[in-house]
């Protein structure tokens, strides 16, 4: 076992030769942080970065682990004599916020990942695994952030008592592995779908508790701007998310228009939050009378995603599209009552999604395909409602024909990055790849793209 420093004085010794390599052979001028930073290449810079980020995390898991001693020291049992105390503070949260500099709740996330995280010591005097030995593993290792393991052991502490603890240790190994190779945002993703594997039965009570917030304030400042603060659970926020994200992606349509179609005669500058406070007013005075339809809304429909076990037997969870939060079975079955509903099972004997070249733009059909293949943009992950079906060999230039095989949902940033960047795509049945170029990647190694990178690969004996 590595001495409690050992990973840390590795990481720094890796975060000087990075450094050092990445300042120029000559000319360099030795100065400040900023000076030296300045002077390196666009590759070298990286490489630094990596190697800060990578010396943040050794040097936060330490901190975590120091904190939970902290409190282990300063717990009830102890009294006036505890650590905390003793120093002249209320609990050991203080002390520790105190000592970093941070918030309170920052200090507590720290005390709780170290104490989940932290060996334990038997009657006998040996040492015990911690409770969470894979988020441990990963940040002895460096390799996940602090962030990511708070989450991770946050949401597996909440269903301890209800989930089985074997599904339990699969679930932390799968979202440990999941944080080593994802941004947090996806992370969050996959930890709200383990949660609603490990606990199924909590899916619709926390449902519940989400629905009991949902709130809408109104207030006019002093400078006559009304301010609208929402809180809506996700049944509520569905329609309205949906609605919104479909006028504004109209207008992101327009603004950027296909080859061959009309421009608009004024450009149009509005911000993506001005586009959608413009798109909510449009809605409400189209509510309150207005006789033409709206064109987006009326081809609008919120997708949800479900099983059919689960939708027959109203046990499980489903998604709706657009919307990280997994909802109930039984809010499913009544969106499917309500509205219409869109099966997670396309391409049967109705829905021909594979068109050749005999048609030119991608199927509503076929966008859903994509979508539960994506997820949202294959490449960055934005949300569904902001994304278009693309051509991977494009259709004039390579006669590629409007199949599945040959289509990824992209944003518009990444749509143009790939294409001018030169990154190849190479889909799969239920993952994406995405092959950088040569100047990004010397060894052109594949990177997961679409819903693969955040869902679970759940083993069998987990199933």
């Amino acid at each position: 076992m590595d001495e409690p420093l050992a990973t840390l004085e590795r990481e720094l010794g890796a975060l000087r030769v990075a450094w050092g390599e990445a300042m120029p052979a000559f000319g360099s001028i030795p100065g400040d942080a900023q000076g030296e930073l300045e002077q390196m290449s666009d590759p070298g810079l990286v490489r630094a970065a990596d190697g800060l980020a990578s010396l943040r995390r050794g040097v936060d898991a330490l901190l975590a682990r120091a904190a939970a001693e902290v409190a282990r020291r300063s717990g009830p049992e102890f009294g006036e004599l505890g650590l905390a105390k003793a120093q002249g503070f209320h609990n050991a949260g203080r002390l520790v916020a105190a000592s970093t500099g941070a918030s309170r709740g920052d200090a507590a996330r720290l005390i709780a990942v170290g104490s989940a995280t932290a060996t334990r010591e038997t009657f006998v005097g040996g040492r015990m695994p911690p409770r969470r030995p894979h988020v441990a593993g990963a940040l002895d290792r460096s390799a996940i952030s602090l962030e990511a393991a708070s989450a991770i052991t946050t949401m597996l502490d909440r269903v301890a008592l209800r989930a089985d603890p074997a599904l339990i240790d699969v679930a932390e190994a799968a979202l440990t592995e999941l944080a080593e190779r994802a941004p947090l945002e996806l992370l969050v993703r996959g930890i709200r779908e383990a949660e609603a594997r490990l606990d199924a039965d909590g899916v619709e009570p926390r449902e519940e508790q989400l629905r009991e917030q949902r709130s809408l304030t109104m207030r006019e400042d002093r400078h006559g701007v009304v301010h609208l603060h929402a809180r809506l659970d996700p049944e509520t926020a569905a329609p309205v998310k949906a609605a919104v994200e479909a006028l504004v992606g109209d207008a992101l349509r327009r603004r950027d228009p296909l080859p061959g179609e009309p421009r608009p005669v004024v450009d149009d500058r509005r911000s993506i939050p001005q586009l959608q406070a413009d798109a909510l007013a449009a809605i409400a005075r189209h509510a309150l009378g207005c006789e033409t339809t709206l064109t987006p809304l009326a081809k609008t429909t919120v997708v949800v995603r479900v099983d059919l076990d689960t939708l027959v037997a109203g046990l499980g969870d489903a998604r709706i599209d657009g919307l990280d939060q997994p909802i109930s079975a039984t809010t499913a079955r009544r969106l499917a009552a309500d509205a219409e509903l869109i099966p997670a099972v396309l391409g049967g004997p109705s829905l021909p999604l594979d068109l050749g070249r005999t048609a030119r733009l991608f199927t509503r059909a076929q966008r859903l395909a994509l979508g539960e293949r994506d997820g949202g943009c294959a490449c960055c992950g934005q949300n569904v409602g902001y994304v278009e079906a693309h051509h991977i060999r494009w259709w004039e230039r390579d006669a590629g024909p409007t199949d599945l095989a040959n289509g990824v949902l992209l944003c518009s940033f990444c749509h143009h990055l790939i294409h001018r960047e030169g990154w190849s795509i190479r889909p799969e049945a239920n993952a994406v790849w995405f092959i950088p170029p040569p100047h990004v990647d010397p060894d052109r190694v594949p990177r997961l793209g679409g819903r693969a990178r955040f869902e679970l690969q759940m083993t069998d004996a987990a199933a």
